[in-house]
């Protein structure tokens, strides 16, 4: 295979096509009777990956080109208000999706995790707070990397150490990092069969490396009891901790993910206006992202590179 558009794309559209035939109920349901849908949920998936992959922001932008150019994948191209609404709909489909694409790479296995947030903008003005629909779930936070106040949420995620994502979440602005993490550890598959990978080996707890809001004496001793070996800088007027000379340059491996969803995923300009449609835009930015490494992965390339793929 190569590392081109068009391959990853057939290649994510088999692979999606059979993975949602194994797994009807991953799918929304549809009404026994009634007009059939014209483009498959596997085809409406592909198309949203290469969507973000492409950089198309606007979806009647992107639907005007994918008509006029990618006809010979897509026969049929859905309106704007159609795609919208089936793409809604998938976005717990893209989530399990990731998941599933995620562990057949060879790296799905890593025993090393970073985990850290960044911040997702959804509005500026007061009056864009006021009457948005996001109001009550975003709220005004401050990013400390770039020493400015925002109003929006919050994307959690834990990595692996090559930057596949593993487990995400979204929240308010001010959610503390710490309980995210612990509600990640609690209810996320691949988190849960590295866990068990790691005591049926007999070897060495996973670790997961983390900045220095990730403190606590309860905290700590919460993931230690999750099997889990929590590495993270010492905080101000703590006795230094072991290794963490090692820290910075893993902690530049989840900054370099986060800058990848932003300056290349664009994932701050989502366009999201209500709850539903900020989480599809969001899973939609993590599918192309995982897809990307995985078909990398397979192709025995730098696995997150997405110049191949971006044009």
């Amino acid at each position: 295979m190569d590392a081109d558009l068009d391959t990853l794309a057939t290649s994510l559209y088999v692979t999606t096509d059979d993975l949602l035939l194994a797994h009807p109920e991953r799918v929304p349901d549809r009404p026994r009777v009634g007009i059939a849908p014209r483009i498959s949920d596997a085809e409406l998936l592909t198309l949203a990956t290469m969507q973000a992959l492409m950089g198309y922001t606007s979806e009647t932008r992107w639907l005007r080109y994918a008509r006029k150019h990618l006809r010979g994948l897509f026969p049929y191209v859905p309106g704007q208000p159609g795609y919208n609404k089936r793409l809604r709909k998938l976005a717990a489909t893209m989530a399990w999706l990731v998941a599933e694409l995620g562990a057949q790479t060879t790296i799905a296995d890593d025993d090393v995790w970073l985990v850290d947030s960044t911040p997702v903008e959804c509005g500026r003005s007061r009056e864009t707070q006021k009457r948005s629909d996001l109001g009550g779930w975003a709220e005004y936070g401050y990013c400390a990397s770039h020493s400015r106040f925002f109003w929006g949420l919050r994307l959690h995620m834990v990595t692996t150490v090559h930057g596949l994502p593993l487990a995400w979440a979204l929240t308010g602005a001010k959610a503390d990092e710490r309980q995210v993490l612990e509600h990640l550890i609690d209810t996320t598959p691949a988190l849960r069969r590295a866990r068990e990978r790691s005591c049926a080996r007999g070897g060495r707890r996973p670790i997961v490396v983390g900045d220095k809001n990730y403190f606590g004496k309860a905290f700590e001793a919460g993931i230690a009891a999750a099997g889990i070996e929590l590495l993270r800088p010492a905080r101000k007027n703590e006795k230094p901790r072991a290794g963490q000379q090692f820290f910075k340059p893993l902690r530049q491996v989840i900054e370099s993910v986060f800058d990848t969803f932003k300056g290349q995923l664009d994932l701050e300009r989502h366009g999201g206006k209500t709850p539903a449609g900020v989480c599809a835009r969001v899973a939609q930015r993590i599918l192309a992202l995982t897809a990307a490494i995985w078909h990398n992965d397979k192709l025995g390339l730098t696995r997150r590179s997405l110049i191949a793929y971006d044009h």
